[in-house]
């Protein structure tokens, strides 16, 4: 019984510690969007000139590699996955950086309002 509950407290301690390190990220993802203009056109739930960071998360919930696809597109810019308006490039970003906004939109960009 003891051991049980050694084992129930050490995984709701690590359940609250990825929580908020999630919490962390999330933040983190926030401001850099804000720092990057990228909020100036996309928003969490509607589209502006690019489309909501849900409808991104959404699109690629299925993809095979869809951290790798949405970094080089921030990396890189483009058009033509979601209209003829392009997406200015972010090649002044780290790699770190571009990795957490990625993941951050690809969960629906939580916190970003």
């Amino acid at each position: 019984m003891q051991h049980l509950k050694c084992f129930l407290l050490a995984s709701i301690f690590l359940l609250c510690s990825l929580s908020v390190k999630a919490s962390s990220d999330d933040a983190k993802a926030a401001l850099l969007a804000k720092q990057n203009a990228c909020l100036g056109c996309h928003a969490l739930d509607k589209k502006i000139v690019g489309p909501s960071f849900q409808a991104v998360a959404k699109k690629y919930a299925n993809d095979p590699s869809p951290v790798a696809f949405l970094k080089n597109k921030i990396i890189k810019g483009g058009s033509g996955s979601w209209g003829v308006v392009p997406m200015p490039a972010n090649a002044k970003l780290s790699d770190a950086d571009v990795s957490l906004l990625a993941a951050w939109i690809l969960r629906g960009a939580p916190s970003a309002n």
